[in-house]
This record gives structure tokens, sequence and C-alpha cells, in this order.
């Protein structure tokens, strides 16, 4: 029922995730506005009834999209939120990855769409299960949900994986909407977002939230056929009037740069997944596939109940790392390196030390 609508993960990751060492955030750290540019001409108020051009002209410049179809909104989030209700109705069927974002499945739940599922298996490195999906998929499905990279276990698919899943989708008609967030964190290599391989068969959301430190900004789009953009602005006039200009403006210049940013951004990344890299080469009591790229992983204890390993990290070692359960693998849990190194460093090292502990006293 939507009285009870709310995001589990959501609550957890704004309540309780804070601890000393952090390792349960998915974003980089936070980018100093001091560092953002010349800030000359932030007005409160300006022209973007339905996007501000400016942003509308960077985010399709950067991506090689029509302008048409570049929706701007606040956050992947929102983002998501209205792709799904551009493009499917109450009682009608979509094809979830299993395991997934938690937020995506409660924001289908509430919109009153009925959810089927296709697995991601650990036991292939959470690479999408193709003939999972196309068992699950029926004439009734309306879109196939999935994200890239992955979202816990921070995997890539490829292009070829990514289109292979628009082609069985097209079968029965369905569109395919791609949450890209993640891929931000390849900067300068990053590949062509999958809008690119079918403007008419997917959708594809993201946001500057993650991978450059710059989340306050709330600077999220959508990339979908102009119709479909057109339908976005339109039920986005339930939600708000505008965006907040200078947010929008401040996104601007953000854009314009992007890649000093990125690379600021990508050797502090590339210094603490070497980090990773160490600590998981040092464990004997997880197993995990290690993504190359980005600031997540999903590792699953071998033995032991999670919860009470991420009791004994919080209470005795002021460290926190993300439960499985919010993502539906409750004996895995998600690892984030985003933060600065030093930081990182410290975090690894605690988790170790409470493993350590937890196994000692099992």
């Amino acid at each position: 029922m939507r009285a009870n609508a709310h995001s589990p993960y959501m609550q957890w990751a704004k309540l309780h995730s804070a601890a000393k060492h952090n390792l349960a955030s998915s974003g980089v750290a936070s980018y100093p506005i001091a560092k953002l540019g010349k800030l000359d001409g932030l007005e409160i108020n300006g022209a973007n009834s339905y996007g501000y051009a400016p942003l509308v002209e960077a985010i399709a410049h950067r991506f090689g999209v029509p302008r048409e179809c570049v929706f701007t909104t606040a956050g992947t989030a929102m983002a998501n939120h209205l792709a799904l209700t551009a493009t499917a109705e109450p009682g009608d069927e979509i094809l979830v990855e299993q395991p997934t974002y938690e937020l995506l499945l409660s924001t289908a739940k509430y919109l009153g769409l009925k959810i089927r599922r296709f697995q991601r298996p650990f036991s292939s490195k959470f690479q999408p299960d193709l003939g999972d999906l196309e068992r699950n998929l029926t004439p009734a499905t309306k879109l196939v949900v999935l994200t890239n990279m992955h979202n816990p276990s921070g995997v890539l698919m490829s292009n070829e994986t990514v289109q292979r899943i628009g082609q069985l989708a097209a079968k029965v008609g369905a569109r395919v909407l791609v949450d890209e967030v993640y891929l931000e964190m390849f900067y300068d290599e990053r590949p062509q977002t999958a809008f690119l391989l079918d403007a008419k068969r997917f959708i594809v959301t993201s946001s500057l939230t993650k991978a450059y430190g710059l989340s306050g900004l709330r600077c999220g789009w959508v990339f979908a056929a102009k119709q479909l953009v057109e339908r976005m602005w339109a039920i986005n006039d339930l939600y708000s009037a505008t965006a907040v200009f200078p947010g929008e403006q401040l996104s601007v210049v953000a854009f314009q740069n992007l890649d000093p940013i990125g690379q600021e951004m990508k050797q502090m990344l590339d210094a603490n997944r070497k980090l990773l890299a160490d600590f998981y080469a040092s464990r004997r009591d997880l197993e995990v596939a290690v993504p190359e790229h980005g600031t997540v992983s999903f590792a699953r204890l071998m033995n032991g109940s999670v919860e009470k390993l991420l009791e004994l990290l919080r209470k005795n070692f002021e460290t926190t790392v993300v439960p499985g359960s919010f993502f539906e693998a409750p004996q895995h849990f998600r690892v984030g390196v985003g933060a600065k190194t030093e930081e990182v460093r410290a975090a690894l090292q605690q988790l170790a030390r409470g493993l350590d502990s937890f196994a000692e006293a099992r």
C-alpha cells in the first residue's frame, strides 16, 4: 500500500550508516566548491521551466545525445522514478535484475507495478543470466530494468551484453531501462551510453552524484525518445514547478570542469582500489567478484552471520559497510572505497580487524 511506501535502504543510509570508518558510501569524496571554478553570475531565478538550456546542452554534448532526448532532474533516484512512471502504468509488468538496487524495487512497488525477476548470480560474477531473462519475458512485459555498472557488485556489462538484452526485450515489445550512474567512474574512458545502441528501445538514467563528489548539486538526467522526455516533463509538473536554478547554474560550471575533476577523482580511486585489492587478497573468509572499476564491491561472508558481523564492526571497530539484505543477498555486504585514500586505508584495516575478531569469537 502507498501509505506504507518507503525505502528501507535509504532510511538506513540517512540515519544509521555513519561511522568513524565508513565503507558504506558508494560515491567519492566531496569536491569543495572553492575548487569548482569561477562562480560569477549566479542568480536565484532564471529561465528553466522545462530544462535549463545550457545544462541540457552540456549533457547532450558530453554524451553525444540529441538535446530533445535529454530530461534533467534531481539525481538518479528521481530520474529512475520518472522513467518508470513515464513508461509503465499501475498493474503493468516489469522485469528487474536480482540482486538490484533496493530503491528501484521500492519505487516500482510504490507505482503499483507487477515485478518479475531475472538472475544475476554470484556464480557468474553477477553477469546477467540471459537465458533466465528470456524465460521471464512475457508479452505483458513493458520494461526490463537493470544497472550498469551493477549495484551492488560494481560489475560491468559489455555493450554486447546490453545490446543482446535490448534484442530480447524487442521480441515482446518491451523497453530497457539502464541506470548508468556508476559508469561515470570510468571518467575519460567511459563506455558509450546504452541509449546510443537503440534510442527507441533504451532509456538511460545517470547523474553527477557518484563519480565527481558533486552529490549536493542533485544534477541527474534521463536519455529517452523525444515523446518520453515530453511525457516526463508533463509528469514532473505534478512534483515541482522548476528545479533549483542556482544548482543548475553550478551544474553547468561543473560540466565545464568535469575532466580535471575526473582526473583528480580517478587518481584517488586508483589508489583506493589498490588498497581494496590487497585487502581481498589477504582474506580467506570472504568470496568476491572484484570489479575492475568503480567504488563498490559485494563480498560474501563464507561462514557466520553477516548481521552479527556488522553489529560487531559497528560496536567494537566503529566501522560500517552496507548489509547485503538491502540487496536481497543477506550473506553479502557492500564495501565502498570512494573516500579519501587515508580514510579508506584506515577503514579497511578496521574491517580486517573486525573480521579477525569475528572469526575468533565463533
